[in-house]
C-alpha cells in the first residue's frame, strides 16, 4: 500500500513498480471467491492488483462534493452529481463515475455550465412534460425530471417528460431505478456529443445516445438494461488509453472509418462504432437505435441534435443535450406484473449454461454483483492512475486529496 501511495501523491510512476520487482497484475495472496449474490451464480476468483486501490465509498462521494463546491456548485448540486458518479462506479460503470468528475468541474469553472438556478417546466399535460434543464449540471435535471415523470404516473398511468438545455447526467440507470422505488417501470435516455459513425459512414453524427428500462419483480428483484447504442461508452476508449492499453476490435474505427485497436485513433479523429461493430454484424441496427434516442431526446425536447450538438473535446458553448424520462404505472395495466416480470427473469437465468461455470445473467444481474463486491471489500477499487488523475485536479483547486484503505483491491 505504500507504493500505491507513493504513486497517487506523485511521489513514483506506474512504471517504477515493475524496476521494484512488483507487477501490477501480481496477487498478494490466496485467490478469493467472489460472494454467490444469486442462486444459479458462479463463483470466479478475483486477482488482487498493485494496480488499484480500495477507497471507502463515504471518501469518494465527499471528495466529489468537497471538488465541486470548490468551484462553486450548490450544495445540493454537488450532492446530486455525487451520488450519480459514485453510483456509477459501485455498479461497474467505472466510465460514469469518477472518471468523469473532471468534465463536470472544468464546465463549471468555465461557466459552460450554471452553478445556480433550478430546472424549470415549459408546459405539460396530465402525462406529459416538457423541461428546460436552464444548463445546470445533469444529474439535477435528470432528477428533477424523473421525479416530475414519476408523479404523472402516479396521477396518470404514465409520465412523459422531456428536457433540453441539460449537460452530461451520469449513468443513464440511475434514473430508470428511480421509479423501481415506486413499483412502476422506468425508463431514460439521452443524446450526447457526436462520438459515433454511422454505418458506412467515416464522420461522427451521433453520440453514445444510452437506452435505460428498469421494471420491478417480486421481492425485490428487478430487470436494469443500461446500455449505450454504441459498441461502448467513450469513457471505456478513454480508461483504456489511460491505462495504455490497446482496446478490442470492434469497439471503434480510425478516422478513414476501419475498425480499429488503438485507442488513439478512435479518440482523435475517429470513432465510436454502432451497437453491433460493422454493418456485416449487425452495427446498422445499432446506428437506428442511436437515432431513435435523437428522436426522443434532440427532436421531441427542443434541445441540440446529431452533429449539431458541441463536439466532446470543444466546451466553448453550452452542451443543450435533450434527455427523455418515461415512469410507466403497472396497476394501469395486466395485473401480476411484478410475478410474471420474477418469472420472465427465473427462465433466463436458469437457461443451462454454453460454458461450463459461467451462468446466463439477466440485464442488472453484473451491477448487482459489482455492488455486492463493493459492499464484501468495504469500498470501490479504484486504478490508481484514476486516482491520481483526480487528485491532481483537487491539489489545484485546494481540496484534500483521496487516500486509499489499506486494505487491497481486485483488478
Amino acid at each position: 500500500m505504500a507504493l500505491q501511495r507513493a504513486f497517487i501523491s506523485g511521489e513514483k510512476n506506474l512504471s517504477e513498480f515493475t524496476s521494484l520487482g512488483v507487477s501490477t497484475h501480481e496477487n498478494t495472496g490466496p485467490l478469493t471467491p467472489l460472494p454467490v449474490l444469486l442462486r444459479h451464480r458462479c463463483k470466479p476468483h478475483v486477482n488482487m492488483s498493485f494496480s488499484r486501490c480500495l477507497i471507502l465509498q463515504s471518501e469518494v462521494q465527499g471528495f466529489i462534493e468537497k471538488c465541486m463546491l470548490a468551484v462553486g456548485t450548490k450544495p445540493s448540486h454537488a450532492t446530486s452529481l455525487a451520488e450519480v458518479l459514485v453510483e456509477g462506479d459501485r455498479r461497474g460503470h467505472y466510465s460514469h463515475g469518477l472518471n468523469r468528475m473532471d468534465m463536470y468541474v472544468k464546465d463549471i469553472e468555465t461557466g459552460i455550465c450554471e452553478k445556480d438556478g433550478e430546472p424549470s417546466i415549459v408546459k405539460e399535460s396530465v402525462a406529459t412534460a416538457l423541461v428546460n434543464g436552464n444548463n445546470l449540471l445533469g444529474p439535477v435535471v435528470g432528477n428533477f425530471c424523473m421525479d416530475l415523470a414519476i408523479k404523472k404516473a402516479r396521477e396518470a398511468g404514465i409520465g412523459w417528460v422531456v428536457t433540453h438545455g441539460s449537460n452530461h447526467f451520469g449513468i443513464a440507470g440511475y434514473y430508470s431505478m428511480q421509479a423501481l422505488k415506486e413499483n412502476m417501470i422506468g425508463m431514460s435516455f439521452t443524446n450526447t456529443s457526436p462520438l459515433v459513425v454511422p454505418s458506412r459512414a467515416k464522420e461522427c453524427t451521433l453520440g453514445t445516445n444510452p437506452i435505460s428500462v428498469a421494471a420491478p419483480a417480486s421481492n425485490g428483484d428487478s430487470f436494469v438494461l443500461d446500455m449505450a447504442t454504441s459498441a461502448v461508452a467513450l469513457g471505456k476508449v478513454e480508461l483504456h488509453q489511460r491505462h495504455g492499453d490497446n482496446i478490442p476490435e470492434g469497439w471503434g474505427c480510425d478516422s478513414q472509418g476501419q475498425l480499429t485497436t488503438d485507442p488513439g485513433k478512435v479518440l482523435n479523429g475517429g470513432g465510436l462504432v454502432p451497437l453491433g461493430g460493422s454493418e456485416e454484424t449487425g452495427g446498422y441496427k445499432g446506428y437506428g437505435l442511436g437515432l431513435m434516442v435523437e428522436v426522443f431526446c434532440g427532436i421531441l425536447a427542443g434541445s441540440q441534435y446529431s452533429r449539431h450538438i458541441r463536439t466532446w473535446k470543444v466546451t466553448d458553448r453550452v452542451a443543450d443535450l435533450g434527455q427523455c424520462f418515461v415512469a410507466i404505472n403497472p396497476v394501469n395495466f395486466a395485473p401480476g406484473f411484478n410475478d410474471r416480470m420474477s418469472d420472465l427473469l427465473t427462465i433466463h437465468r436458469c437457461l443451462e449454461p454454453a460454458e461450463l461455470g459461467i451462468p446466463v445473467l439477466a440485464p442488472g444481474d453484473p451491477e448487482r454483483i459489482s455492488i455486492q463486491k463493493c459492499n464484501e471489500m468495504g469500498g470501490i477499487s479504484y486504478h490508481l492512475s484514476v486516482v491520481k488523475h483526480m487528485n491532481d485536479i483537487a491539489k489545484r483547486i485546494g481540496v484534500n486529496t483521496l487516500l486509499p484503505t489499506n486494505k487491497p483491491a481486485p483488478e
